[in-house]
């Protein structure tokens, strides 16, 4: 009897932790069709992040210039399959006043780093360590890019993998 009583127990803890998975998941596949993204047409929600050498980045300062605004993570396969076109595309439309801000989505420096010198990255990476500016651009998923014209204005938002011919394309959509 009291094994009958503790088998019983058992299961209904775990229909109920199996109901609260299911609940979970129902409730965040709703609210991320609720999110707020930054929207095409709005200024571009401003931020100030610290880059990997220590200074401070503000979005606002590169009023004037086209910002290709790309969010990622070092886990991220297709964000490591487009850096490398982003980065070579920078090395191009960077003096033809075009800027790129790779934001970082709060992994640890070291994460980074180790990221950025195996791709050997030269682009401009900032670190979103609370998340802030994620929330303030509704990133979901990654990688997430906004192409930002001399105004401060979200001009495109495209979330999945580019190729190289893609970059140049946003590139050159936002160039001055």
């Amino acid at each position: 009897m009291e094994k009958k009583r503790r088998r019983f127990i058992q299961r209904t803890i775990i229909l109920f932790v199996l109901a609260m998975a299911i609940i979970y998941t129902v409730y965040t596949n709703l609210m991320k069709d609720e999110r707020k993204i930054a929207q095409v047409g709005e200024t571009a929600p401003d931020f100030m992040l610290e880059d990997m050498d220590g200074n401070m980045i503000r979005l606002s300062d590169y009023r004037g210039k086209g910002v290709f605004l790309n969010f990622w993570g070092t886990f991220c396969k297709p964000c490591e399959e487009e850096m490398p076109y982003i980065d070579r595309q920078y090395q191009i439309y960077k003096d033809q006043g075009v800027e790129v801000i790779a934001v970082n989505v709060g992994e640890t420096d070291l994460a980074i780093e180790t990221f950025a010198k195996r791709l050997s990255l030269s682009i401009p990476i900032v670190v979103d360590r609370k998340g802030e500016v994620q929330e303030a651009y509704g990133i979901f998923p990654l990688p997430a890019t906004f192409l930002i014209d001399s105004n401060g204005k979200i001009i495109h938002y495209f979330d999945r993998e580019m190729d190289e011919q893609t970059v140049k394309d946003f590139m050159e959509r936002i160039k001055p």
